[in-house]
């Protein structure tokens, strides 16, 4: 019942079509790696759109009259992954939505996606052809450097799950899922690893080094 709710979700979501390919960046790194930080720095300084697949999520759950969001709801609840479908749809309309409005802006940094094997092959099965992956921009960041500044963070940011328990989770889910998808990136070349154990402007000095070659 549960594939054929997810099925009928995704069918009703909006068709995309989009003239212009998007070039993606994914941006990837463990809890407290500084993506968010680093993209916000990206879209400063380079013609780009930063879409946070999380934020996406949790937009489309509190948007009054959204046909998924209690679908959404139920998956954060349980601590499911919520459905690839749904989560790669809104990156496709936020996508097209930015580009409608203005047609350089072809151009993005999606943060914290793929995260698994399932969100890798679900992107290919729908954006195969629609989107360019130019590479995977990766935060690299030890273990306990990312505990200490997402404990640091969780002083002032008010996020539950900014705990040390909650945090060795992230971690390990991080290690199990995300890092194999990085590692199948590097094998076709596509990763531009950066230091992010540095101060913010010192990661960002090597950031710019990748996006300036990159061009």
């Amino acid at each position: 019942m549960l594939a054929r709710l997810v099925r009928n979700v995704a069918q009703r979501l909006p068709s995309v079509s989009m003239m212009t390919k998007p070039q993606v960046v994914f941006v990837l790194g463990g809890p407290g790696a500084g993506k968010g930080t680093q993209c916000a720095k990206i879209v400063e300084n380079y013609n780009y759109t930063h879409l946070s697949a999380g934020d996406l999520l949790r937009a489309e759950r509190a948007r009054d009259g959204s046909e998924f969001g209690q679908l959404i709801s139920s998956f954060i609840k349980e601590g499911k992954i919520v459905p690839v479908e749904i989560t790669i749809n809104l990156l496709r309309k936020a996508m097209q939505e930015t580009m409608q409005k203005d047609e350089q802006k072809y151009r993005f940094l999606i943060d914290g996606f793929p995260r698994n094997e399932d969100n890798l092959q679900g992107w290919k099965s729908v954006m195969d052809g629609k989107a360019d992956v130019r590479f995977v921009l990766f935060f690299d960041c030890s273990n306990e450097v990312c505990i200490t500044r997402c404990l640091e963070r969780g002083k002032s940011s008010g996020r539950t799950d900014d705990n040390r328990e909650s945090l060795e989770k992230r971690i390990q889910t991080y290690l199990l899922s995300t890092r194999p998808i990085i590692e199948l990136y590097e094998k076709d070349g596509k990763v531009r690893c950066v230091d992010a154990s540095h101060s913010v402007e010192e990661v960002f000095a090597d950031v710019k080094r990748v996006f300036d070659k990159e061009g």
